[in-house]
């Protein structure tokens, strides 16, 4: 790519900075992988690596004209300057370029962030320490359950987590679904409810969202989540299936008046569909129309425009889907109480943020799962999942990238595939063998579809992108590999949170609790959030 083909400005830490604190619309895009972007960034730098950024850019920045601004590790790192043209290329026409990356930020004295969904996770300890949300250790939740206490405990956590490893007893009811779920679960206003996530942050908000909204019930949080569980050595549940029931009519009309009422006293504004469709298609400002109800029913059937977004991982993961600081979010549902809840989040987070009225079940027309809006395919050369096949037993050698996430392709690739990151591609070049034919594969083939120019240009000759990727493969049958066997990259994709998985060092769980109760402090010293608790 020739970079000098397009004129980049730079930014520095003075006009971001000024942006944040204007409420003006910006986009600080970190486009590095997840792992170093989790190692230090500034608190509203989304991440949005290089790697994906045609699979990203249309969904997560849907206004072409919205402020965008680049952002690397400095020191001589071309990223920021390439994801800069390729936005351009893909229509975007107010793109910049941070003035040194991480380096410059940190020279210009300002914070400095580490882990991942840092906005959320600040917030959620900035609403514990002004609301005092009430919380149980580990030890005591255990002594409950022991002791065959009147509780309900509740995991905030998406099912998928949840099953993984949960408290014992606990059923699974993520963070927008307690206010509409809890209820029925708990109708005795004694019995004593009990919130917990993997940390922190979801188990407080969950816990003050039944608060806020009225919950009669005593409500905690399990303090420190399955972390504070595991320090306590104490026994996690693995693969359950406990899952909050459907609640009933009467259920949903007071939760619905609840969770209005929490909406209206954090300042949530008001839309039609007529002003859905006059915002998505306004200049000069960006709105993201968003569904806060489950994946399943969003598939069952949704608003046109809408994507899937579930409620509590909205407020927990905000960034990942809205990088665009400053823009509008507008919820819908279908009861009233999880849009309102969420925007009562999102509200005191400093967005603008509206509720969805006076749409019926008609209007939920839309069948099946949210698809990410496109840029058109580059012309590329394909082959077919059989001749590729055919290709590897013949005696002429074949080599095979495969740009799929690291834990993807350690879960099953192509026999002899090398795992390679799109955003390393020189480096991951050097270490594999040569070869005569070089194919590319992807999950679904686009993203190898999008590099395959890089690829082409890197190896100085045309290269074949496998059709319909890693799941036409699986498909039809052919040989998988498994394992981290051909490892051209280091897989800096994922960061690993201290709190996933079963397997996790006790020093790294302590240490992330430790980072976690210092967030307050390094949210006053940033200045930059306009955080409110109601």
């Amino acid at each position: 790519m020739n970079m000098n083909s397009v004129d980049i400005a730079f930014r520095d830490y003075a006009f971001v900075r000024s942006s944040l604190l204007e409420r003006r619309e910006i986009a600080l895009l970190d486009v590095r992988e997840e792992d170093p972007h989790a190692q230090a960034h500034p608190l509203f730098a989304a991440n949005f690596p290089l790697s994906r950024l045609e699979l990203d850019a249309y969904a997560k920045l849907p206004r072409r004209d919205v402020p965008v601004v680049t952002f690397d590790a400095g020191a001589g790192d071309p990223d920021a300057m390439v994801a800069a043209v390729r936005l351009r290329a893909l229509g975007y026409t107010d793109v910049s370029v941070f003035r040194d990356g991480l380096r410059g930020w940190i020279a210009a004295g300002g914070e400095v962030f580490r882990d991942v969904n840092v906005p959320s996770k600040s917030f959620g300890e900035l609403v514990e320490s002004m609301r005092h949300t009430p919380s149980l250790c580990a030890e005591d939740v255990q002594a409950l359950i022991d002791a065959k206490a009147d509780i309900v405990i509740v995991d905030a956590r998406r099912f998928d987590e949840y099953q993984t490893m949960s408290i014992p007893t606990a059923v699974s009811c993520p963070g927008a679904e307690l206010v509409l779920r809890v209820p029925d679960l708990a109708p005795r206003p004694e019995t004593r409810v009990i919130v917990n996530c993997a940390g922190r942050t979801r188990s407080i908000i969950g816990t003050q969202s039944l608060i806020n909204a009225g919950l009669p019930n005593p409500v905690s949080a399990l303090r420190n989540g399955t972390i504070g569980w595991t320090l306590a050595g104490q026994a996690l549940d693995k693969g359950q299936q406990r899952q909050a029931g459907a609640p009933a009519e009467s259920t949903v009309a007071l939760a619905s008046r609840r969770a209005r009422d929490v909406a209206d006293r954090a300042g949530v504004g008001r839309a039609t569909l007529a002003d859905a469709l006059a915002w998505h298609a306004q200049e000069g400002r960006t709105t993201y129309l968003f569904d806060a109800r489950s994946p399943q029913e969003f598939d069952a059937g949704h608003l046109p425009g809408f994507r899937s977004t579930p409620g509590g991982q909205l407020v927990q993961e905000t960034e990942m889907v809205a990088p665009v600081r400053g823009a509008r979010i507008l919820l819908v549902d279908t009861d009233g109480v999880r849009a309102n809840m969420t925007a009562s989040w999102l509200a005191q987070m400093a967005w603008d943020v509206h509720v969805l009225e006076g749409v019926t079940s008609a209007d939920f027309r839309q069948r099946g799962a949210w698809r990410a809006p496109l840029p058109p395919l580059p012309s590329r050369r394909t082959i077919t999942v059989d001749a590729l096949d055919a290709a590897l037993r013949a005696p002429a050698g074949v080599l095979v990238i495969d740009l799929s996430r690291h834990a993807q392709y350690v879960q099953g690739h192509i026999p002899g595939a090398w795992y390679a990151l799109r955003s390393h591609l020189r480096q991951a070049l050097g270490g594999m063998p040569r070869a005569p034919r070089v194919v590319i594969t992807c999950p679904d083939g686009l993203l190898s579809s999008f590099a395959a120019p890089d690829v082409s240009v890197a190896i100085g000759r045309e290269v074949e992108v496998l059709e319909g990727g890693m799941q036409a493969w699986r498909a039809a049958g052919h040989a998988l590999e498994q394992g981290p066997t051909h490892l051209a990259s280091p897989p800096l994709d994922r960061y690993k949170r201290p709190y996933e998985g079963t397997d996790s060092a006790r020093e790294a769980m302590q240490g992330y609790l430790d980072w976690e109760f210092g967030l307050v402090e390094q949210l006053g010293r940033d200045g930059t959030h306009h955080f409110r608790v109601i």
